[in-house]
C-alpha cells in the first residue's frame, strides 16, 4: 500500500467523521479510548473561536496520511508557532539559550493540544495492520514539514506511551515531567475512598469540606443541555479572574466555551459553587470514557479550601459517582498529594535540527528525568494512604 502525506491548514478542511475516526477509540492498555481533546469538536472550537490561528501565534498545520484512494489513515494535530507560550512543557530557556547563540528557535512545530496539559494520543492512528507505517509516515511528514517552514524544532507534548515508543523510535529526545492524578481503586463513596487514608489526613480533609461550604456556599454539577449561556457567562468572569493573577494568563476566550457546549455537551462538565443566590466559582472539567480532565478554575469571592472543594474533591465525587477509573487534575500543583492525588510521570519527545543545540538539550534531559525520577519516588512515598502499620 503506498501513502501520502498531506497538510490541512485548519480543521475545515477534513471532515469530522474521519478525523474522529482516527482520533478516538484508539487506545490501548491504561489509556482513555475516548481523549476529548483530539477530538474534531474541541480542536474546532479551538479554531472557529479564534484560539489559535495566525494572530495567536498558533497556526494549524495537521499532518494527515492517506492512502492511494484517498482513504483517511492516520493525523497529527500541528502548530506552527513563533513562541511558546501556553504549553506547559517549557523550552524557554532553550530558545533564549540558541538565539543568544545566533540561532533562530522560532518558528518550531508543536504537535500538541494548544493550553490542554493533559496527556492523550498526538500520532492518531487506529488499530490495524498498518499502524506502525501510518506513525512512520506521520512522523517523517511532520520532519518534512520543519524543513519546508524553516522551523528549528519538533515538540510533541503530553503523549501516550504508544506515541513516546513511535518518536524514541525515531529519534526524538524524550522529556519527562510530573503531574497528580487521583485513581478509582474500586470506591463506591467518597468516604471510602477517605477510609483509605491515614486518620489525619482524613480528617483534614473532612475538615476543609466542611469549611469551603461553611458560608451559605452550594454546590452544582451541570453537564449536558443543562448547560446554559448564562453558566457560560458566570464561569467566564471565574476564568479572566485567574487569568488576571499572576497564575496564568487567559489563552480561551469566551466564544470556545459556548462552542464547547454547543458541539460536545455530554463531555462537558461545570462543576459551580452558589451563595446568596449567585454563582461565585466554577471549574470546567471534560469527561472522557475512563478519566475526568480537570481544565480550568476561577472565583469572585475567596472562600477557604473552596478551590479545592470545587477542583478536587467535587472531581473525585463525579468520578465515584460515573464509575471513571481516573482524575486528571491538570499540569503542577504538590498541595494535591494530600488531597489523595498520586504522582504521575507525564511525557513529551523533541527533534531539534541543529546538532549542536541537540547535543546541549540532550545532555539536560538525561539530568533532568533522573531528577523527576527521583522527585516521583520521594513524592509517592509522602502519599496520605495507610501505611500497613496503621491498618
Amino acid at each position: 500500500m503506498s501513502f501520502q502525506v498531506k497538510i490541512a491548514q485548519g480543521l475545515k478542511a477534513v471532515p469530522a467523521a474521519s478525523w474522529d475516526g482516527c482520533a478516538l477509540n484508539n487506545a490501548s492498555g491504561e489509556e482513555d479510548p475516548f481523549n476529548p481533546f483530539v477530538s474534531h469538536a474541541f480542536l474546532s472550537a479551538l479554531e472557529d473561536s479564534g484560539c489559535v490561528g495566525p494572530k495567536t501565534g498558533w497556526s494549524p498545520v495537521h499532518v494527515l496520511v492517506e492512502d492511494e484512494a484517498g482513504a483517511f489513515l492516520g493525523a497529527a494535530p500541528c502548530y506552527l508557532k513563533s513562541h511558546s507560550m501556553g504549553e506547559y512543557v517549557f523550552d524557554h530557556s532553550w530558545a533564549d539559550a540558541y538565539e543568544r547563540a545566533g540561532g533562530r528557535y522560532y518558528p518550531k512545530l508543536q504537535v500538541a493540544v494548544p493550553f490542554t496539559p493533559a496527556s492523550g494520543p498526538r500520532l492518531l492512528v487506529p488499530d490495524s495492520p498498518q499502524a506502525g507505517k501510518v506513525r512512520e509516515y506521520l512522523i517523517a511528514g511532520l520532519r518534512a514539514l520543519r524543513d519546508q517552514t524553516n522551523a528549528s524544532s519538533i515538540h510533541a507534548t503530553f503523549l501516550q506511551e504508544a506515541d513516546v515508543a513511535a518518536f524514541t523510535a525515531e529519534d526524538f529526545l524524550r522529556r519527562d515531567d510530573q503531574q497528580f492524578h487521583w485513581f478509582n481503586e474500586g470506591y463506591q463513596t467518597f468516604d471510602e475512598f477517605l477510609s483509605a487514608l491515614a486518620s489525619r489526613k482524613r480528617k483534614a480533609i473532612r475538615r476543609e469540606r466542611r469549611d469551603a461550604l461553611a458560608n451559605g456556599i452550594f454546590i452544582e454539577w451541570v453537564t449536558g443541555k443543562d448547560i446554559t449561556e448564562a453558566h457560560w457567562d458566570a464561569f467566564f468572569a471565574f476564568y479572566m479572574d485567574t487569568g488576571s493573577r499572576k497564575w496564568g494568563r487567559p489563552y480561551l476566550n469566551r466564544r470556545f466555551f459556548s462552542l464547547v457546549g454547543e458541539q460536545m455537551p455530554d463531555r462537558t462538565l461545570l462543576v459551580m459553587a452558589k451563595r446568596g443566590g449567585r454563582y461565585i466559582a466554577g471549574a470546567i472539567n471534560f469527561i472522557g470514557e475512563r478519566r475526568l480532565y480537570g481544565r480550568n478554575w476561577g472565583c469572585i469571592e475567596d472562600h477557604p479550601f473552596l478551590h479545592f472543594e470545587v477542583c478536587y474533591y467535587q472531581a473525585i465525587d463525579f468520578a465515584i459517582a460515573r464509575g471513571l477509573d481516573r482524575v486528571e487534575a491538570g499540569a503542577q500543583g504538590e498541595h494535591k498529594l494530600a488531597r489523595g492525588y498520586r504522582p504521575v510521570i507525564t511525557s513529551s519527545a523533541h527533534d531539534i535540527a541543529d546538532p549542536s543545540l541537540r547535543r546541549a538539550v540532550e545532555a539536560y534531559l538525561g539530568q533532568e528525568r533522573l531528577y523527576v525520577s527521583e522527585a516521583a519516588e520521594e513524592l509517592s512515598a509522602a502519599t496520605p494512604f495507610r501505611h500497613r502499620e496503621e491498618e
